[in-house]
């Protein structure tokens, strides 16, 4: 499937983020169903086969979606903008989920939070990913782009190269602040 900002509807929903910006009605929601496919696979990538989650895919872009729809009135820079905000929608219902959870005292699996190249294979425990999301807060504070090629390779899922689409980046940047990154992260949540 090609990366989020080369589909073929690439230039509509540019324009529609335009007018979504600009104040026109229906604008955001004209942009749901041509979206729609790209936000599955990235929901998909995000859950990365967490059955124990009561978050299923469809819920997971739908409640994603919804906190989109509510940011209509920002002023959209086009659709890798729209995708970095969706990465970043889609962290705050997984990290929400996980902290509801959490709270009830049942939970996921035990395995440990890493950030290999292959992003992450496999289910992620409620207290490491809420450790994640503390870290990667504090992470934004000192290197903001790093901590979007973060969000946006771990909980988007997104390719390096996908990264560096969405952010405006070269492909070479995006892997050099995922590694320092890493680096970084893997120190905050040993200490």
């Amino acid at each position: 499937m090609a990366s989020p900002a080369a589909s073929p509807d690439a230039e509509t929903v540019t324009r529609l983020l335009h007018a979504a910006s600009r104040g026109e009605a229906g604008a955001i929601d004209a942009i749901f169903p041509l979206v729609y496919g790209d936000l599955q696979r990235l929901a998909r990538k995000v859950r990365g086969g967490r059955a124990g989650e009561t978050l299923n895919t469809t819920a997971l872009v739908h409640e994603a979606y919804l906190r989109l729809s509510g940011s209509a009135e920002l002023d959209w820079a086009g659709r890798q903008h729209f995708f970095r905000v969706a990465a970043r929608a889609m962290r705050q219902v997984v990290v929400r989920d996980a902290e509801r959870r959490h709270a009830l005292k049942r939970g996921g699996g035990t395995e440990t939070v890493t950030l290999n190249e292959a992003v992450h294979g496999g289910p992620v425990a409620d207290d490491e990913l809420l450790a994640l999301d503390e870290a990667l807060g504090q992470l934004e504070v000192l290197a903001p782009r790093q901590a979007a090629v973060v969000e946006i390779r771990f909980f988007a899922g997104l390719t390096a190269e996908e990264t560096a689409d969405v952010l405006g980046i070269s492909t070479p940047t995006v892997q050099r602040d995922w590694r320092l990154a890493r680096v970084w992260l893997a120190r905050a949540l040993a200490a």
